[in-house]
């Protein structure tokens, strides 16, 4: 990797520079010069970060139906229609980071490469690679590609729990399909969610005035001393153009996503087993609460870790790890970041005193139970406890389909992430009362919630 060539001095002169030049707007500020005589520039900079920043294009096929009714399988099977799901190709252009020059490593978003059969990945030489995905995580917008190339340089990552409103940044990408762009600005916000989540289940966005686009997706976003600090992945936008406001993944999130991408191809992302929402001001007068800040825990999923921890619905949590929550967001990230088997201490309030406990994130495969032990009719599909995997959780009382197999029985009436509420007319709010509702019993009687909606299913 190449060193950034700004030496210290001349780099402080180059920001107060860049300062006086980013909020004077008159002619005077052609005439600011550097002790060497030089104009002001961050062109320096941008040639030593440009060629770890990649071009990254992809092409692959997704299936589609001639009638969106046709994609439901029950559906299909009430009309007897065959399942031959058209295929259309998908092109996508975005861009990727270098953060590892030995072993090729390239960060960029999952939405950049989804559904991609191939990857080319263009330098700022000329040069042209095909990357191999090495993982993806949909739930932070995060991926990692690999090349094999021995000529690699790669961008230095910063701390980004350091950064503070009001620090310069730099995005650099390839909106549009065009060669790096580079547009300026600073940091306007952190830890910032998006409206309808933008895509990706654990936020804390960087929030930037510099220009993001479509294409900039997946690019660098650097501060003066040319370290990655966030990885370009969204804009808040009417129209779809961009209006100022940006969103990039802290890096040090990301990093601890690619961390496991790298190790097993995929985040193992342990539950907790709560619902939480935000502590509202009027919900804290009612639990007599003199602070505004926190998870207010509103469901605990049975036989979870956190219901062997001895948390309660009602209870508030006010930090994870001794790093302090402020809403519910926060405690998602915390401990979406974590990995099955890590022991988190949770410290909470319940009945106006402080308490802190233990629980162990649980791998939310361990306590599956495939459905062929239980009954003939739902041969083919596994169910697990309903907890936050499943956006149903905190809003229903059920069992979560966690996988159907194809070509089942099941997978005529069932897919993966519907919840059932109860058998022969019977709730069933845990993996135990299904157990019973079916034992024994010769036709089953389901109704089904499938996001938004529901219906019954006879099974006999």
């Amino acid at each position: 990797m190449r060193e950034s060539g700004l030496y210290p001095n001349r780099l402080k002169t180059l920001m107060a520079a860049v300062a006086m030049m980013l909020f004077v707007s008159t002619p005077a500020q052609s005439q600011i010069t550097l002790p060497d005589g030089s104009m002001p520039s961050l062109a320096p900079l941008i040639e030593t970060v440009s060629p770890a920043v990649v071009n990254i294009a992809t092409t692959g096929t997704v299936e589609t139906q001639a009638n969106p009714l046709l994609n439901d399988p029950f559906f299909r099977r009430f009309f007897d229609v065959p399942q031959q799901p058209r295929q259309r190709q998908v092109q996508s252009l975005g861009s990727g980071v270098v953060v590892d020059a030995r072993e090729g490593f390239i960060l960029t978003n999952h939405h950049v490469i989804a559904n991609a059969d191939r990857v080319k990945v263009a330098f700022e030489d000329g040069r042209e690679l095909d990357a191999q995905i090495v993982g993806s995580d949909p739930d932070t917008d995060i991926a990692v590609l690999k090349v094999e190339s021995e000529r690699l340089e790669a961008l230095p990552m910063a701390d980004s729990d350091a950064l503070r409103v009001g620090d310069y940044t730099i995005a650099i990408g390839n909106p549009f399909g065009l060669d790096h762009t580079v547009t300026t600005g600073v940091v306007s916000g952190l830890e910032r969610t998006l409206p309808g989540n933008g895509g990706a289940r654990l936020q804390s966005f960087i929030q930037t005035d510099a220009s993001i686009n479509p294409g900039n997706s997946g690019g660098a976003l650097v501060n003066l001393r040319g370290e990655l600090i966030g990885i370009n992945t969204a804009i808040l936008s009417r129209g779809g153009g961009n209006i100022g406001i940006g969103f990039a993944v802290p890096i040090n999130m990301a990093r601890e996503v690619m961390a496991q991408l790298i190790e097993f191809g995929e985040v193992q992302r342990g539950v907790l087993g709560v619902s939480i929402q935000d502590l509202t001001p009027e919900i804290a007068e009612a639990f007599e609460l003199n602070r505004n800040s926190g998870a207010l825990i509103a469901q605990v999923a049975p036989n979870s870790p956190a219901a062997d921890a001895g948390l309660q619905p009602g209870d508030i949590v006010t930090a994870v790890n001794g790093r302090e929550v402020s809403d519910a967001n926060a405690m998602a990230n915390a401990i979406g970041l974590l990995r099955i088997g890590d022991e988190v201490r949770i410290r909470y309030i319940r009945d106006g005193r402080s308490r802190e406990t233990t629980a162990v994130v649980a791998d939310p495969k361990a306590g599956q139970v495939r459905a062929s032990a239980l009954h003939p009719a739902l041969a083919g599909a596994s169910f697990g406890e309903l907890d936050e995997r499943s956006p149903l959780f905190g809003k229903v009382r059920g069992v979560l389909v966690t996988d159907v197999q194809a070509g089942t029985r099941a997978a005529e009436y069932l897919r993966e992430g519907d919840v059932v509420l109860s058998v022969n007319r019977q709730q069933v709010a845990s993996l135990n009362d299904l157990r019973r509702r079916v034992e024994g019993a010769g036709e089953l009687l389901l109704n089904i919630q499938r996001g938004n909606g529901a219906f019954f299913v006879l099974l006999r």
